[in-house]
This record gives structure tokens, C-alpha cells and sequence, in this order.
């Protein structure tokens, strides 16, 4: 596969991760309510986000609030929030990044740049799922914590919800992506920074005429 294609896949890619980041971002589906030991009732479900927190009832019926204030979060939802915003906006930049760096666009002419514009844009993506990755990791520990915990009551006890494995899987996408083109852009630019080109002096000789 060329560099091309390997560029298109890795916008796939960040395409796909990008989607991935704005789900865990709106949809508040974090924590779910856990039933276990005495708490049977499923009349109603609890389920909490990063903006707010939403009560399903058994009719289908859903209430949301949004949260008070940010200072009464706890750390690792305030942490939550800031990265996976910073990850969403790193995503939608690295991607136009390597759309102009790519080699299927014509946005950028010099073919010497391109390489260093797909790093730099590759170099986003990582770093665009690593702080995906660290949020919903954490806040993983931080329900399974909980949920092991005796002292916790078994009411107030929550469970992994779908966007901490939604976040997992757009966190290895973006960082597949990023890896991809970090590897073939140092490739490119090994490649073309050790190729020189000869011309013949033969042409350019002015003739001499002998008598």
C-alpha cells in the first residue's frame, strides 16, 4: 500500500475516532446504576455523563439535569471534561492538518513538506487519543473502585457505561492512526531526503568548433 492510501486510511481512522470523542462528550452514558444485592428496583435506571446526569424510567421516559456547578465535581470528571474537549479539538485539527499535508490533495505543492505536515499531524492524533485514554481509564478505576467498596451502599453503586468503551475503542483508533503515519512519513522522508540528482554536462557544453 502506498502513502496515499495509507493517508486515507488513517483519515478513516481519525474520522472515526473523532466520532467516537463527540459521543463520550454528549451523550451521558459514563455511568449506569448498578443492580445488585437489594437494589432490584428497575423502575427506573440512573445514568451519568460529563454535563449531566439523567434518570430513565421503565416507560422509556428520560429526565436529565445538568450539573450545578463545576466545583463540586469530583477530580475526575473536572479532568474528564477538560481533556476530552482538548482531544476533540486536537482530533478536528490534526485531521485538516494531514488533509493538506496529504498526497492525495493538492493543497500544498512541495513535495518535501508533506512528510513533516503528516508528522506533525500525526503526532496530533497520539496525542488526541492518549487524552481520550487517560479519562475514561480513570474514570473506569474510579467506578470499579466504588463498586468494590463495602462501605459504598449498594443504591449509590454504578457501573461502566457504553461511552468508557466507546472512549477505549476511539482512543486506540486515534492512536493506530497517529502510529501509521508517524512510521510511513519518517519512511517518505528518509526516502526522499537521500535522493540526488545528476544532470549531464554534455548538453550545456558549449560546442567548440576545431579548424
Amino acid at each position: 500500500m502506498g502513502s496515499a492510501g495509507v493517508q486515507i486510511v488513517c483519515v478513516a481512522l481519525g474520522v472515526l475516532g473523532l466520532i467516537g470523542i463527540i459521543v463520550c462528550c454528549a451523550v451521558p452514558r459514563w455511568k449506569v446504576s448498578s443492580f445488585i444485592g437489594s437494589n432490584i428496583v428497575t423502575a427506573q435506571r440512573g445514568q451519568e455523563g460529563l454535563w449531566m446526569s439523567c434518570v430513565v424510567q421503565s416507560t422509556g421516559q428520560q429526565q436529565c439535569k445538568t450539573y450545578d456547578s463545576l466545583l463540586v465535581l469530583p477530580s475526575d470528571l473536572q479532568a474528564a471534561r477538560a481533556m476530552t474537549i482538548i482531544s476533540c479539538l486536537l482530533c478536528c485539527l490534526s485531521i485538516l492538518i494531514l488533509f493538506c499535508g496529504a498526497d492525495f490533495t493538492t493543497c500544498v505543492e512541495n513535495e518535501d513538506a508533506k512528510p513533516k505536515i503528516s508528522m506533525v499531524a500525526g503526532v496530533g492524533l497520539l496525542l488526541s487519543g492518549l487524552l481520550l485514554i487517560i479519562p475514561v481509564s480513570w474514570s473506569a478505576h474510579t467506578v470499579v473502585q466504588n463498586f468494590n467498596n463495602p462501605l459504598v451502599a449498594a443504591s449509590q453503586k454504578m457501573e461502566l457505561g457504553e461511552c468508557i468503551f466507546v472512549g477505549w475503542g476511539a482512543g486506540v483508533l486515534l492512536l493506530i492512526a497517529g502510529g501509521l503515519l508517524l512510521c510511513f512519513s519518517r519512511s517518505n522522508s528518509g526516502s526522499s531526503g537521500g535522493t540526488a540528482k545528476y544532470y549531464s554536462n554534455s548538453a550545456s557544453a558549449p560546442s567548440k568548433n576545431y579548424v
